[in-house]
């Protein structure tokens, strides 16, 4: 019989990064599936958003290897440290999404420049549920 030692033996209920590794698990997951999307779609996809299809190939592997990075950490024991850089990440993707459409750094449709939006959205919303996770681990 083997025996598994550093695990905690308090109840999943009770314990306090659960919301925080949730938050990092979910993003991780949507944001891989939607790589995984964008580079299956990525020449229908360029005509709609205005990118080019390796710039949406590009996207989509960005998203890919960013889920993989994110599940990992969700799984660190220094959940604080991995859950702020996560949330840094986030944040500077919603500002960098709404730069990109003020200052029409990219070539977007009026289809890509909602979609840049909506993804500055998702981030400011999942990095906020990410903050919340965060506020409740113990100092």
């Amino acid at each position: 019989m083997t025996a598994i030692t550093g695990l905690s033996t308090r109840p999943f209920a009770d314990s306090t990064d659960s919301l925080l590794r949730f938050a990092m698990r979910l993003d991780a997951t949507l944001t891989g599936l939607t790589g995984l999307f964008i580079a299956v779609v990525a020449d229908p996809l360029s005509s709609l958003t205005g990118l080019s299809s390796p710039a949406e190939y590009g996207f989509g592997a960005f998203f890919v290897f960013y889920g993989l990075a994110v599940f990992t950490l969700a799984a660190a024991p220094d959940l604080r440290r991995a859950g702020i850089a996560v949330i840094i990440a986030n944040i500077v993707f919603t500002v960098a999404a709404v730069v990109v459409v003020v200052v029409g750094a990219l070539p977007l449709t009026e289809t890509g420049i909602s979609l840049m939006l909506a993804s500055g959205c998702y981030t400011a919303a999942i990095g906020y549920l990410q903050y919340l996770g965060v506020r409740r681990l113990p100092a």
